[in-house]
């Protein structure tokens, strides 16, 4: 079964007097429980198809239908209530709470379904400890390394149980070991937890731990690998 499935999605911005095609007519499945690495330089279109599959940005035209709905047309209401069920983020920056501990920045997305603080704190706990961060419980983003605070990310984007995970560039803050124990660890949740993972990055590197690499350039698909 398909996680993912686009057919001929176009995206057209005007700037000025010109049309710029940022992405032109791309078709592409992605797999329940696979690891999909979307590759490009900057420009490329990749980052733009990142946020029209997550529902940030609609297409000019075509399909994108993830965990098997329609999205391309779907009200901005029934768009956050989707995301809300569905999707987890990782972000290259980390976008933790300042004011707020490891485990209270990782049950944060709980609250928002109005789950319990009981519940709250022991699914977080859970994700911690997925993460090997159970000693840093109650640090402060200021008191955790780049790499630590990205392990609370990864928790953070788990602790709702995503069918889909999104990354953006997750290791674009972090030295190259540390972001190898990152994409192990993204690498390992998949497997272990059959989610579908979808990252964009500029590394061919990173990109080389997916399943399947989309590598796109001027908003079209120039080669699709798949490992089995």
């Amino acid at each position: 079964m398909n996680a993912v499935s686009v057919r001929q999605l176009y995206k057209y911005y005007r700037v000025g007097d010109q049309v710029v095609k940022a992405l032109d007519g791309i078709s592409f499945d992605i797999e329940k429980g696979e690891f999909c690495a979307i590759v490009g330089t900057s420009g490329s279109g990749k980052s733009t198809l990142l946020n029209m599959l997550a529902g940030l940005e609609p297409p000019t035209r075509g399909e994108i239908i993830i965990c098997g709905r329609h999205i391309e047309k779907q009200s901005e209401d029934s768009l956050v209530s989707f995301r809300r069920q569905n999707v987890g983020f990782i972000f290259q920056s980390y976008q933790l709470i300042e004011t707020m501990n490891a485990m209270e920045n990782i049950a944060l997305p709980l609250s928002f379904r109005g789950i319990s603080r009981g519940i709250r704190e022991r699914k977080a706990r859970d994700m911690l400890k997925r993460v090997k961060l159970t000693d840093h419980m109650t640090h402060m983003p200021s008191q955790l390394s780049g790499g630590q605070q990205q392990r609370v990310g990864v928790a953070r984007a788990l602790v709702m149980e995503p069918k889909i995970i999104f990354a953006d560039e997750p290791t674009g803050n972090l030295d190259s070991k540390t972001s190898r124990e990152i994409m192990e660890l993204m690498k390992s949740v998949v497997r272990e937890e059959n989610r579908t993972l979808i990252m964009v990055t500029h590394d061919e590197q990173l990109a080389s731990y997916a399943d399947r690499i989309i590598r796109i350039l001027d908003g079209r698909i120039v080669s699709i690998d798949i490992k089995k």
